[in-house]
């Protein structure tokens, strides 16, 4: 009597491994977190289109910028694993967002990792008015003048908002918090001069500071950025050791085929290691990470010290008075 049971079981596997094989049929979605424009976006587009090379089918970026990536990812952990739902992301996505919110899903658990992607550093930057002209002036200034600056940030829980708190707690510094809803008004009215300092991203600020717009006060590196090598380190700027790299991953819902899982990696290898699109990609500010990131394993690794270091910011940024 089991026999049919035994024989319908391998007929449904087989079935299954015929699918992953001929994956895929069909676009892909691509569900991104974040505002188009953004740096997860911008690179997620410019992979994707590559991959579609590779794949022989479209990937379609869909943008979901709600509840500091939470929506996003919460459809995607609920979406059937077939390879057809991805997800790009970043570490306010895939890392902050778990830890200062409640989510219904298990960040670590619920998401199959594909590859890493890109990582560009953390620039501090303010606005051209401010007297200090280097970075050991304004931390001197800042320390004697408690509360008279104001720091713009993405939001309670934001990264810069964490790395905010964290550089005041490292350096004895209080700065006036001014939460905006994104990085563009930000940066709009830090230019306008109606807030004095930001944290951003280098591929988000980098214009602005070519064009006199902004300056920049020093990488969050331990060394300097390819994307603007004239930029010294937090450190050779005379800032304490904060270290603050974004990066971006793609991921895909928890029990995708293995089959699945290789097929859009060895896609990502091979738009990554295209010299159109590492061409594209330093455009932008972005750095395209090396062969040994680019595999699921690694990913995962990268992911679980995410979550560590995050941690560690997030206690420091807590202990900032503002």
């Amino acid at each position: 009597m089991k026999r049919p049971c035994i024989v319908l079981a391998a007929l449904v596997g087989s079935i299954q491994i015929a699918t992953a094989q001929d994956y895929p049929t069909r676009p892909i979605t691509l569900i991104v977190p974040l505002a188009a424009g953004s740096g997860v976006d911008t690179i997620s587009r410019i992979v994707a289109e590559r991959m579609r090379a590779s794949l022989g089918q479209p990937i379609v970026a869909e943008n979901i910028p709600a509840g500091s990536g939470t929506v996003a990812l919460t459809r995607v952990a609920r979406a059937t694993p077939d390879g057809y739902t991805l997800a790009v992301g970043d570490q306010t996505a895939f890392v902050i967002s778990s830890i200062v919110n409640q989510p219904q899903y298990d960040v670590m658990k619920d998401f199959a990792p594909i590859s890493l992607v890109s990582t560009s550093p953390v620039l501090l930057v303010g606005r051209t008015s401010l007297p200090q002209e280097n970075l050991r002036e304004l931390i001197d200034w800042l320390r004697a003048n408690p509360g008279k600056a104001s720091l713009a940030t993405n939001g309670q829980g934001s990264g810069p908002h964490i790395v905010g708190g964290a550089f005041q707690t490292i350096t004895g510094t209080q700065m006036q918090i001014v939460p905006y809803r994104g990085v563009a008004p930000a940066l709009t009215d830090l230019m306008a001069g109606h807030v004095d300092l930001l944290f951003v991203e280098i591929a988000g600020a980098l214009p602005y500071v070519r064009e006199g717009k902004l300056r920049a006060y020093a990488v969050l590196a331990q060394s300097r950025s390819r994307a603007a090598p004239e930029i010294p380190t937090i450190e050779e700027a005379g800032g304490p050791p904060l270290h603050i790299t974004t990066w971006r991953g793609l991921w895909a819902p928890r029990g995708t085929a293995n089959t699945v899982i290789e097929k859009l990696n060895a896609a990502v290898v091979e738009a990554l290691g295209d010299p159109q699109v590492q061409k594209r990609v330093a455009e932008i500010g972005q750095e395209v990470v090396s062969a040994t990131q680019m595999n699921p394993q690694a990913l995962a690794a990268h992911h679980r010290a995410e979550m560590d270091r995050w941690q560690a910011l997030i206690k420091r940024a807590g202990e900032a008075k503002h």
